[in-house]
């Protein structure tokens, strides 16, 4: 595979990249690697499945997808705002709110006129919501002529997947407490339920930034610091019964001086190896061997540990 060379820069663009650091420059292709560590605990459950962890069924390694990750830092970036409300980093996929209904926000706004076009409630949107700028958004639904379109989000993350096959376990648990009244009065006091977890898991996921997208939603400097601070602390804030200890392991940031990119982003995170037991016998991050490689990284391509 063939990289076109890179474009020629301005000073200004050189300047810029000299004083902004690479992984929070938007002006740069940007491929990164992650680890993520399960121990007894369900990482993403399966609805199709009773809720049991997600595995392949052919490898019998576990599965994280996107969706569930972008729903953690979106949950973050929330958690984030809330003290210092900054205008830009509102939530489009937010929980117990209609989509429609923030469509109307953007025709409603009052920057925007009586005569807003769709071209203009895209932009309003992109430029009030974060999760639109960096993920993108499918936004065709609710009344004709109050929609707003399409907008290609510069920043995807891929499915992660075990390094090693996992054996997800189902628990059964009581509680003491009945759900009704009538089972308190028939003498019943216990209930049954069951719980799922994965005994320990190590997760390798990848993601990807588009500087060309990312100039047409308006991504700033601001917007990479925030992500990549709800990254490392989405499962810090995300803890649950069933969620007790997901740990991020690993963040590995390849920021390229080139807005296509300077090297293929798979020659780049390859460079990301990790050997395990190749069983599901592995009980700690310390069975484990994580090694990201440097020999011979392209001199326009910079590594970025933000993790491990």
């Amino acid at each position: 595979m063939t990289i076109p060379p890179p474009t020629s820069r301005t000073n200004d663009q050189q300047t810029r990249q000299e004083h902004t650091a690479p992984h929070l420059d938007p002006h740069r292709k940007i491929d990164f690697a992650f680890l993520i560590e399960a121990r007894d605990s369900n990482p993403n459950g399966d609805p199709d499945a009773g809720g049991m962890p997600r595995t392949d069924p052919v490898s019998g390694q576990g599965l994280i997808t996107d969706v569930a990750l972008k729903r953690k830092i979106r949950n973050t970036v929330s958690l984030l705002n809330e003290e210092d409300k900054q205008p830009g980093y509102d939530i489009y996929v937010e929980a117990g709110v209609a989509l429609n209904a923030q469509h109307e926000r953007a025709y409603a706004a009052d920057a925007l006129g009586s005569d807003a076009s769709q071209l203009d409630a895209q932009q309003w949107m992109c430029a009030t919501f974060f999760d639109v700028r960096m993920f993108g958004a499918v936004m065709t639904t609710g009344k004709k002529g109050r929609q707003a379109g399409r907008v290609r989000g510069p920043l995807q993350l891929t499915f992660s997947r075990s390094v090693d096959p996992i054996t997800p376990l189902e628990y059964g648990i009581t509680r003491v407490t009945p759900t009704k009244q009538e089972d308190v009065d028939n003498g019943k006091v216990t209930e049954m339920g069951t719980k799922h977890i994965v005994p320990y898991g190590l997760y390798l996921g990848e993601g990807h930034f588009s500087a060309p997208l990312a100039a047409r939603t308006g991504v700033t400097s601001k917007d990479l610091e925030m992500f990549w601070r709800a990254f490392t602390l989405m499962f810090d804030h995300d803890r649950a019964a069933a969620r007790g200890e997901l740990n991020l392991r690993g963040l590995y940031v390849f920021a390229h001086d080139d807005k296509y990119g300077n090297a293929p982003a798979r020659q780049l995170l390859d460079r990301v190896t990790v050997k395990g037991p190749g069983d599901a016998t592995a009980r700690s991050y310390s069975d484990y061997q994580v090694e990201v490689s440097e020999d011979d990284l392209p001199s326009d391509v910079t590594l970025v540990r933000l993790v491990g």
